[in-house]
């Protein structure tokens, strides 16, 4: 088991090597690509844009300035932005983490609880109306896009009934610390969850339905009842189980992406300064220590997701684990 997590740690360097490189060679390797000239402004001098080229490291080889770039991310922490001169990358994404971090997280549990309960309701009534009905309704949730679906509830709570008894409690858009008021943290993060959790719902619980059928074609669903066990055991004992497989990878995936910048729509629409909008306002300037530091960030989160998944294949079914 040691030496099974030292490889996917291993492997997990491996991949997030790559990456940096990557999108170091795209944003500063590629014919064109000369940050100094986007630090030292239009129309600057030849010999300010050599002054610039010094201060920063672009005059010398790419290998150099790639390890310099690791060093200031990784050890000294000391990578500036190109934009904002002087104004360190490190703590802009240590601010702005905790923002994403709660709105995936509680939007995460919101999806999982929902569509668990979709996905056994309607596999225990196949072909009856609560099934067709969940369906459909999973069906409209991953049709219905997230900034459609986050402006219709913005012009609900916000504009339209904001006034009414219903959605007075409201907070305007934007984001409250935990630290600063815990009730205002909760109070402008439901909305936000919500709408973010509908399409994963709906996808989760479709696919958990599907799984959950084919796993009672399996011999020891067929073990089970004629054992005597339950319907209800059977299929929340047995079934479930096994079938969670296939809920657990896609949120391995899911989760990794959302928390490395996946949910930059609900984020813009809501007034949320998450790691999304940090990316994206990083891309619209070209500053590129963020979009490296944002792209490292996020590839941690995805890769540590799949390690995880694998490890949770062994608790939920024991045939992974005698593999």
């Amino acid at each position: 088991m040691t030496l099974a997590i030292l490889r996917r740690l291993g492997q997990m360097l491996f991949v997030m090597a790559g990456i940096s490189i990557l999108t170091f060679a795209i944003f500063f390797a590629t014919p064109g690509a000369d940050p100094s000239a986007r630090i030292a402004g239009r129309n600057a001098s030849p010999e300010t844009l050599a002054a610039v080229r010094h201060d920063f490291g672009f005059d010398q080889p790419m290998a150099v300035q790639y390890g310099l770039l690791m060093k200031r991310l990784f050890i000294t922490g000391e990578l500036t932005s190109f934009v904002n001169r002087g104004e360190q990358v490190l703590p802009e994404i240590a601010a702005a983490m905790p923002v994403t971090l709660s709105l995936v997280g509680g939007a995460a549990l919101l999806w999982l609880l929902g569509s668990v309960l979709m996905g056994l309701v309607a596999a225990a009534h196949r072909g009856r109306w609560p099934d067709k009905l969940l369906m459909v309704l999973g069906l409209v949730g991953i049709s219905m896009p997230v900034y459609w679906l986050g402006s219709v509830v913005n012009l609900v709570t916000q504009s339209r009934w904001h006034d009414t008894w219903l959605f007075s409690w409201v907070p305007p858009l934007g984001y409250v610390p935990f630290s600063q008021s815990p009730l205002g943290w909760l109070l402008c993060l439901v909305f936000p969850c919500l709408t973010l959790s509908v399409l994963y719902m709906g996808l989760y619980g479709r696919v958990l339905r599907a799984a959950l059928i084919e796993a009672g074609q399996e011999d020891y669903i067929r073990t089970a009842r004629a054992k005597g066990l339950s319907p209800r055991r059977v299929l929340l004992a047995h079934a479930l189980r096994t079938s969670l497989i296939s809920v657990v990878t896609l949120f391995g995936l899911d989760f990794g992406a959302l928390v490395g910048g996946g949910a930059l729509l609900t984020e813009v629409v809501f007034g949320l300064p998450g790691i999304g909008k940090l990316t994206y306002d990083s891309l619209q300037t070209l500053d590129l220590p963020v979009i490296m530091a944002t792209v490292m960030y996020a590839s941690f989160f995805v890769v540590a997701a799949n390690a995880l998944v694998d490890v949770a294949y062994a608790f939920i079914d024991p045939r992974v684990r005698d593999a």
